[in-house]
């Protein structure tokens, strides 16, 4: 089963970045596409900000 949603500890995982890191980039990402506090970023808005490719994220998801 795929995930629609990405969280702190997947960053952290992606990137190899600290919590804070992480939990501040999953902001801006919610900044930039004007998400409201309670909505989720996508996998799908992870890519595009990041510029990674789903392909390579997917599998590195945890759970």
């Amino acid at each position: 089963m795929l995930r629609l949603c990405i969280y702190p500890k997947d960053v952290q995982l992606i990137t190899g970045k600290s919590e804070r890191y992480s939990r501040m980039l999953l902001q801006k990402i919610k900044l930039k596409f004007e998400k409201e506090d309670h909505q989720f970023v996508s996998i799908e808005d992870f890519c595009k900000y990041t510029g990674l490719k789903r392909e390579h994220v997917q599998p590195l998801l945890v759970g």
